[in-house]
């Protein structure tokens, strides 16, 4: 065979479907690598305040 995928178990033979599902995560995670955003200038400091569809503020949530 060609190349081992990353995250490939070292010295373990890969199945078909292991090394195609390997290779597909690593898609993945090079796609969203890709569009990935800048970080906000100015913004909340810490988690994102509407993270659960409610604004956030100290502990305490407020619905619109």
């Amino acid at each position: 065979m060609d190349e081992t995928p990353p995250n490939a178990a070292p010295g373990k033979a890969l199945s078909p479907e292991a090394r195609r599902a390997l290779e597909e995560a690593a898609a993945r995670q090079a796609a969203e690598a890709a569009t990935k955003l800048p970080h906000e200038q100015g913004g909340p400091k810490g988690l994102e305040p509407t993270r659960f569809g409610d604004w956030e503020r100290k502990g305490i949530a407020v619905d619109f």
